[in-house]
């Protein structure tokens, strides 16, 4: 099993290559596919104030002073190895990749998960991502509002407003566009400092 580090490790290259991909698809040699990636990452620490093994109610304090206490669930399997005053840090990533191709077929949605948890009898760490990916016909592009009409694979249509339109340049009623929306949560717990 993959140690969180790695698993970060994983995520971060994953990204890399993704927009890498974006960036030779937009090379101004070929008139080739156009896209985009969007990424956006959070992280929150807190320290442990309170721990009550017995009844798994934790009480974590944010650097701020806000406190927050809940029930740690069975399935933190590591739950003893957490004492007051280690430090709790969790990060959401989230991120949205789309790719404009010629032609093409609309596909349908399809999930993937994937989770790692630290090895027995160390401090609770772990990581679990979801992705969804579909293919979408564009249906319609409306320049005046500016908009664009997708159709899905079981026929359905949905327009959204485009933020750039600049970006429709080169787009036409029949290309395809892959989408793929990522979000992830990582959590570890680190020995108190000293």
């Amino acid at each position: 099993m993959k140690s969180l580090g790695s698993w970060m490790i994983v995520f971060c290259a994953a990204g890399v290559l993704c927009l890498a991909t974006v960036a030779m698809a937009q090379a101004p040699a070929s008139p080739a596919p156009k896209g985009e990636v969007v990424v956006d990452t959070t992280q929150v620490s807190a320290t442990v104030k309170h721990i009550d093994h017995a009844t798994r109610l934790v009480t974590l304090k944010t650097d701020d002073g806000q406190e927050y206490s809940f029930v740690v669930g069975d399935d933190v399997v590591n739950f003893a190895q957490v004492k007051k005053g280690d430090k709790v840090t969790a990060t959401y990533t989230e991120a949205i990749a789309y790719e404009v191709r010629k032609g093409g077929r609309a596909s349908a949605p399809t999930t993937t998960v994937a989770a790692v948890a630290a090895a027995p009898g160390v401090k609770p760490a772990g990581a679990v991502a979801e992705q969804v990916s579909a293919t979408v016909t564009i249906a319609a592009i409306d320049t005046k509002t500016p908009s664009v009409t997708f159709r899905s694979a079981d026929g359905g249509t949905r327009t959204i407003k485009v933020k750039y339109p600049e970006k429709l340049q080169g787009v036409k009623v029949g290309d395809t566009v892959d989408l793929s929306y990522t979000e992830a949560v990582a959590l570890k717990v680190e020995k108190a400092s000293k």
